[in-house]
């Protein structure tokens, strides 16, 4: 039996899948799983032990790239397709693949190419209501006769990885400090999720200056001179980034298996955190905490009420102040309770890929 998995195309999505995507490995057991998805999201699931294979949409267009994963589905002879994206271009893919079955949301006027066609939640209006994104996933594996799959999300690290981030500590002589504070400033979704950068750098210097804390900003290869800002206006000696190294996903996953405390925005590196079970303090504007909800007990949430917002925009066309006008000193407060409540350092999940 074969089963063709097409992941979401975020990353932090792709994090939120995986409960689900645990669950079918273990419910098909004799089954060949294949994984279909973008390639910027191969570093979130690499290192797992659920896939047999990956499939990586090909092509320069829409065209060309629906063609492409189509016919090597063909070829593999799918069975099944298994659709976390809600996209017309997922089911029109596997449906032009020739897959048997085909699983997902009834949403993006592709119910027809669907097989089995779960219903999204909406309102009286037909306007869909913020939900756990982590929980609709679930219930497509349920779908195909799992049990439950639970909100613990899993992640893996490789041993290059773990060589990689060993470079990175000795440079910054980060295994001998007390603690390492990660600060995750970017955000692909757009600007309206970025906090200030100067409100990064205050919350770094009071974590220098009054936890004796090493402080490490993380970026994606365009986020490199926004990280550097975040450490030039610190000015403290324990502040450092990753904007001179060589970035991957995975060398942001095994930071965050080894850094004591994560704050960030509401992007990919957030569910890091929670699958490795790391604290985390997430700073939310523009997007409705509900979609993103992971259940996770070691996690602040913070978000400020204003009048236009969760807006749910990539931009603001006003003046940002659902990220401004939450202070360096409401989040290092935060901080503050995260360290106070849990025992440092934490037990880590070890889920390091064995050699």
């Amino acid at each position: 039996m074969n089963l063709a998995v097409f992941l979401p195309n975020w990353i932090g999505d792709v994090v939120m899948a995986t409960p689900a995507i645990a669950a079918l490995r273990s419910h098909f057991r004799q089954a060949r799983l294949v994984a279909v998805g973008r390639k910027y999201v191969h570093g979130v699931i690499a290192g797992s032990p659920w896939f047999d294979e990956w499939l990586g949409t090909q092509g320069k267009g829409w065209a060309e790239s629906v063609a492409s994963t189509a016919y090597h589905l063909r070829k593999m002879k799918a069975d099944v397709a298994i659709l976390f994206p809600n996209s017309f271009r997922s089911a029109f893919t596997a449906y032009l693949g020739g897959c048997r079955r085909i699983v997902g949301y009834a949403r993006d006027r592709r119910s027809w190419m669907l097989t089995d066609r779960l219903p999204p939640l909406v309102n009286e209006r037909g306007r869909y209501v913020p939900s756990p994104v982590l929980d609709a996933y679930n219930h497509i594996a349920m779908i195909l006769g799992t049990p439950w799959p639970g909100h613990q999300m899993h992640l893996f690290t490789s041993p290059q990885d773990e060589e990689q981030t060993d470079k990175v500590w000795t440079k910054f002589g980060l295994q001998a400090a007390a603690k390492v504070v990660l600060l995750n400033p970017g955000a692909a979704y757009g600007s309206a999720k970025l906090w200030p950068s100067e409100h990064f750098a205050r919350l770094a210097q009071r974590l220098a200056d009054q936890d004796q804390a090493h402080v490490l900003v993380l970026c994606g290869p365009s986020e490199r001179s926004l990280a550097r800002s975040i450490v030039d206006q610190a000015q403290r000696r324990t502040v450092h980034s990753l904007a001179e190294e060589t970035l991957s996903i995975g060398l942001l996953k095994a930071c965050v298996r080894r850094g004591d405390l994560l704050v960030t925005t509401d992007s990919g590196p957030r569910h890091f955190a929670a699958a490795f079970n790391k604290p985390v303090v997430t700073l939310f504007g523009p997007t409705h905490i509900a979609w993103t909800e992971t259940y996770h007990p070691l996690a602040i949430h913070l978000q400020k009420p204003v009048s236009c917002g969760p807006c749910q925009l990539r931009t603001c066309p006003l003046d940002h102040r659902c990220m401004t006008e939450l202070g360096p000193e409401e989040v290092y407060d935060a901080v503050r309770q995260l360290m106070t409540r849990w025992t440092w350092p934490l037990p880590q999940q070890d889920q390091r890929k064995r050699a």
